[in-house]
């Protein structure tokens, strides 16, 4: 039986693209830059979606790109097709991945942990998928420490919920909580996205 977030991306699938698209171009630069740190070794990427992230990978890359929704990946197929490297797309979930322990040198994950039902358990999950010092590389929404987004965005969260995000999570502390080393943290947009980089 399909889980609860499962079916929340099998629905959101259809639509997915067409609003993410305006996300997509805002942040591309940002998000060339998070993913021009693909190095040459086994990359895992969490949550590719319908694969829009896939045109910001450098080539010649080996990844492994899973995510919880058959249909997301179904759309995800013409675009890591048309990649300039390998890419691998496999369902599978952050929480109970069915990948090898310490199989990847690297982990990426975008806008992924907000919807994570338990974000702490899934990014032990990761730290488990890494080889020892391992890197872990973050481009985040959070919740916001400043005034008034926290009001704005702990409001918000009850219903966003319904649709797969939560708004005010402390992605930081959640990475630190899960054995990493947080090695920078870097805002985007005020502080409610971020460039977060860990160790394994």
């Amino acid at each position: 039986m399909a889980s609860i977030a499962e079916r929340i991306w099998d629905r959101a699938s259809g639509s997915y693209d067409k609003y993410g698209r305006g996300p997509e171009k805002r942040w591309a630069a940002a998000k060339r830059e998070v993913f021009g740190a693909m190095g040459p070794g086994r990359i895992l990427f969490v949550a590719v979606g319908t694969g829009l992230d896939i045109q910001f990978f450098p080539t010649g890359r080996n990844i492994t790109a899973m995510d919880i929704s058959e249909r997301m990946i179904a759309k995800a197929v013409p675009r890591a097709a048309a990649y300039d490297g390998q890419i691998r797309l496999l369902r599978s979930d952050v929480q109970q991945p069915s990948l090898k322990p310490g199989g990847f040198d690297q982990v990426f994950t975008s806008c992924t942990f907000c919807s994570v039902p338990d974000p702490v358990e899934g990014l032990r999950a990761l730290r488990s998928l890494l080889r020892p010092g391992g890197e872990l590389r973050m481009f985040e929404h959070t919740g916001s420490g400043w005034f008034p987004f926290n009001v704005m965005l702990n409001l918000m969260t009850p219903l966003s919920r319904r649709f797969g995000p939560s708004m005010n999570r402390n992605t930081t502390r959640n990475v630190a909580a899960a054995g990493f080393e947080i090695l920078s943290v870097r805002n985007v947009y005020l502080d409610v996205l971020k460039v977060i980089v860990a160790r394994a």
